[in-house]
This record gives structure tokens, sequence and C-alpha cells, in this order.
């Protein structure tokens, strides 16, 4: 027979039981009670690997109804975290379909949710949120699924307010070049080049002269620095830049010393 001689009470439910041979079991405040584990109980080797047996699985899922309690997880982060807490694979997979059978654990559901949350807080179009929801494991066929959420409209409406909101803060750059950046930053926020060509449609298209002179003026200094009086390659930079010609030449003309 097998004689406790110590039970310790651990972080969480968890108890740490030491017995006569220096023998020591994990478990949690459940098994503790069905077995009635106390200090002087005595039990056989069969009862003691039954309760090993049943140690793993019960301690997995107390820890991981624990960290569903925070919040929505995915199967994948559950089986991640289980596996971090040492917990055996035969176990995890069996808590894992406990979870399942009381809903717990549920794809679809986590990733409905996570849609409905980034469309009301995120600047981000369905592209960006399709990589996110497949590194926290859904499988594709659950994100096109869970996507469907995600309408063509919320795009359009998400894409302007992000774009208007990107606008005001790209400075001094020429007309073309700010709405070149606009489009490439729409594209990195994952939404389609159809939702984008929409939203630049709503950007306003007329170009403020004098800041489009203010923009080359600035642009136009930091090249003269840079390249002193070499006038065609001045004007080749800032007509990359996407500077009218007609107006790359006032500034020539205005700023740039002759080379005699």
């Amino acid at each position: 027979m097998l004689k406790i001689t110590t039970i310790r009470k651990e972080k969480g439910a968890f108890y740490q039981v030491k017995f006569e041979d220096k023998r020591e079991l994990r478990v949690s405040e459940d098994l503790l009670v069905r077995y009635r584990l106390l200090k002087g109980t005595e039990i056989d080797e069969k009862i003691f690997e039954e309760i090993k047996k049943s140690a793993g699985y019960d301690i997995g899922l107390q820890l991981a109804m624990n960290y569903i309690s925070y919040q929505l997880r995915t199967e994948q982060e559950m089986r991640i975290y289980l596996k971090d807490k040492e917990i055996t694979s035969d176990d995890s997979q069996k808590i894992i379909q406990r979870l399942k059978e009381l809903q717990l654990i549920d794809d679809i559901g986590y990733g409905k949710s996570y849609v409905r949350t980034q469309l009301r807080l995120s600047d981000k179009g369905p592209q960006a949120l399709m990589q996110q929801l497949r590194k926290k494991g859904l499988k594709d066929e659950v994100i096109q699924e869970v996507i469907l959420l995600y309408t063509p409209e919320d795009q359009f409406e998400i894409g302007v307010r992000t774009a208007t909101k990107m606008l005001n803060t790209i400075r001094g750059k020429s007309h073309r070049e700010t709405l070149q950046k606009l489009r490439m930053k729409l594209m990195q926020k994952g939404f389609s080049s159809d939702i984008i060509s929409m939203v630049m449609e709503e950007i306003p298209n007329e170009k403020d002269e004098d800041d489009e002179w203010d923009a080359l003026q600035k642009e136009g200094a930091k090249l003269i620095r840079r390249h002193r009086t070499d006038k065609q390659k001045i004007k080749q930079k800032l007509y990359q830049k996407g500077f009218d010609f007609d107006l790359i030449q006032r500034f020539i003309d205005e700023e740039v010393l002759d080379e005699d």
C-alpha cells in the first residue's frame, strides 16, 4: 500500500500529493475529492495508476477551461497552450474533443467573432484579416466561410474611412505621388484592386496648385543640395516624384543656377 505523507496546495486548483515511497502526483481538486485523498490515506498500486492516468487529462482540462475563460481561442491556439503546459498529445486530443462537445472550441464561431470585431475596430481589408486567421490556425474553408461577413459595402466604407485618414498623414508629396502612395497603402492593408479603385474615386482629384508648388520647392531644395546644378538630374528626379513638367521647368528657371 502507498501512504500519503504530504498534500500541498499549488497555484490554481491543483495539489501536490507526496507518498511515503517518495513518489508524487499532481492532481486537481476534483480528483482529490473523488478519491478522498487525505494525509495518512493509503491506496494500492492500481488506484495510484488510475489517479496518475486521470491526472493529466483532468489538470489539462482545468488549465484549458481557465485559458479559454479570458477570451475565445482557436483549436490551434489551445493545442499550443496545452503542449506548453506539458500535457500529453493523447490527453490534449481528448481535451480538445471535450471542449468541442461543450462548444467552447469552435473555429467557425471564433472566425465570425473575429471578423465582426475587426469590422468595428480595424482599418484592414479582407485579405489582411484572412492572413491573420490563417496564423491563428483556421482552415481555408473556414476562413472562406467567415470572411463573407466582410461585405463589399463594408469594404468600401472602411476603405474610404482609412484612405481619408491616410490622406491627412501624407505630406509634402506631389498630388500624383500622394495618390500612388494611397493606393499602395490600401493594398498593404489588404483591400482588393476593385475596392481600391472605387475608394480612389471618392478621393478629391483636384490638386491645389499652391500646395503642389510648395511640395515641389521642398523636394527641389533637397535635390539641389544633393545634385548642385545638375539640371537634368534634378528635372528627372522631380518628374519621377510626380510633378508636372511645366512646374518643374518653372522651378529650374527660378531656383537652379546656371552651370557656368
